[in-house]
């Protein structure tokens, strides 16, 4: 319960432990106590002697009112603050399928605890804008709010809850030791190519799993080759896109042309602005991509590769698609459903993410913290809007992606 203190404003004792120095998750939770207008005194910190050594602080927080101070404590609980008085969570059964009782506890995607008879327990699948759902083994994990079924008991409100931030890796000093890093167009970015080179090839050796996703943009620009390559090469383990990357993709197999552009020459060719529904027919006819490569009909590009080397592949359809492939899912929740289930049971560690604004931000909602990832576009706005939706552990890089993969492909092969 709050305490009062002699000024008889509300306040509560929180505290942080771990590496929260070097994170910055000290300073963020003191910086979100006075932009909301709270006070904080410090009762008590320890600072670890080396890199390796945890932290530890204790606040005493300040408002002027107890609603005030509740959402306070509630807001720097995402960096780590957790309550010292704690409490089991109030589980609420949900009353109706696909939604969750009134003030239900809203997911973060970093690691997140439970109190449940006086045990922590481990949140499974992390995930931003979720619920939390409790099975009857105590089990708990996020809950996509159209997926609840009456009687599910739902975490509501934040008492007996704690979030544990991810920490920066102390173990690299360069763009993956700090979250938040955006490499603009005007900056060098040879040394953030060669890091994200080392993560893909840790990968490729064992040490996790690489999704790509992928507009495209990547065929327009002439770098279908490059990520054809990474597939070969074994740098792809999952793949998600829309109707756009596939169709041009299979559009440049089967036609030389994206979007009616000659690939070679650049320019425009007779009935060109047809070749991406005859693309699109051919594939329907075979009845899926699989089909197409195993009849021998497609044999080059993105899509051929991920079935010659079993690449599990998600397509996202979206409202503008022609045709759409026999391959998108065109059921937007079903969609969610499936990328879900590709970066969970593949393991996904790694996520580069080429020139797609709004698949980029799709997938970035559906990632742990924990994933590494990578946002590569012309465009600025994409790799800030990124972060700015929630994925804060994604580094920006504002380029072009045709050479941005060429020398990727360089660095790894």
């Amino acid at each position: 319960m709050p305490m009062e203190r002699e000024s008889s404003s509300p306040s509560e004792e929180v505290e942080l432990a771990g590496h929260i120095i070097d994170s910055l998750l000290l300073p963020k939770v003191l910086d979100e106590i006075m932009s909301q207008g709270g006070r904080f005194e410090i009762l008590n910190i320890s600072v670890g002697q080396r890199r390796q050594d945890p932290s530890a602080a204790r606040l005493l927080v300040s408002a002027d009112s107890t609603e005030h101070l509740d959402k306070i404590v509630r807001d720097i609980g995402r960096h780590g603050a957790v309550r010292i008085h704690q409490q089991d969570a109030e589980l609420v059964p949900a009353d109706m399928d696909g939604a969750f009782p009134e003030g239900f506890f809203c997911s973060t995607n970093q690691e997140t605890q439970v109190r449940i008879g006086g045990v922590w327990h481990r949140v499974e699948r992390p995930e931003m804008d979720c619920g939390l759902v409790v099975s009857s083994d105590k089990k708990v994990a996020t809950l996509p709010m159209a997926d609840a079924r009456k009687g599910d008991l739902i975490v509501v409100g934040h008492h007996g809850t704690r979030v544990l931030p991810q920490e920066r890796d102390r173990d690299k000093l360069g763009v993956f030791g700090f979250m938040q890093s955006t490499v603009g167009s005007e900056k060098p970015k040879n040394f953030t190519v060669r890091e994200i080179a080392a993560e893909m090839r840790r990968a490729k050796q064992g040490d996790g799993k690489i999704l790509v996703v992928a507009g495209p943009a990547v065929v327009h620009t002439g770098s279908r080759e490059h990520l054809s390559r990474l597939i070969r090469e074994g740098y792809v383990h999952v793949l998600f896109a829309g109707n756009a990357l596939a169709t041009h993709d299979i559009e440049q197999s089967f036609f030389g042309t994206s979007l009616g552009i000659s690939m070679e020459s650049g320019g425009g060719t007779a009935e060109g602005h047809e070749h991406h529904l005859r693309s699109i027919n051919r594939i329907r006819r075979l009845g899926s991509i699989r089909n197409a490569v195993e009849q021998g009909t497609l044999t080059s590009g993105i899509m051929f590769e991920c079935v010659q080397h079993n690449v599990p592949f998600v397509l996202a359809g979206s409202i503008r698609d022609d045709g759409p492939l026999p391959d998108v899912i065109t059921d937007a929740l079903a969609a969610q459903a499936a990328m879900r289930e590709l970066i969970h049971s593949q393991g996904v560690t790694f996520c580069l993410m080429i020139a797609t604004t709004l698949h980029s931000i799709a997938v970035g909602n559906l990632l742990p913290a924990s994933v590494k990832t990578v946002c590569v576009d012309i465009n600025p706005a994409t790799v800030t809007k990124l972060a700015d939706r929630g994925t804060f552990q994604s580094i920006g890089l504002v380029t072009d992606v045709e050479p941005f993969l060429r020398v990727l492909v360089e660095e790894v092969t």
